[in-house]
């Protein structure tokens, strides 16, 4: 499995991005091949974290593509800073 995380700085309004990427984000990563889950945390202070979880790489990555797409188009305005990326190998879960 693979693993990618975004941490969001400077957020403007948690609350709606929260919606947006529930109503709108969401359905556009599921149907990618090896989807396994998303999850996206409010850790407060204007600080948003989502975690995508692949089969594989090539789906995380197709998964980056469209997260930068959703952001400029429908996020630019809430998410002032792009995000730190960091993603890899799942080496153990549980």
């Amino acid at each position: 499995m693979y693993a990618m995380v975004r941490r969001y700085e400077g957020v403007t309004d948690p609350a709606e991005a929260g919606r947006l990427v529930s109503e709108e984000f969401v359905p556009l990563i599921q149907p990618i091949p090896g989807f396994v889950a998303y999850f996206w945390v409010d850790a407060g202070d204007g600080v948003m974290l989502s975690t995508s979880v692949f089969e594989d790489q090539a789906g995380a990555e197709e998964s980056t593509k469209r997260a930068a797409d959703f952001v400029r188009e429908r996020l630019s305005s809430l998410f002032p800073n792009p995000p730190q990326v960091t993603s890899g190998e799942v080496v153990a879960s549980g």
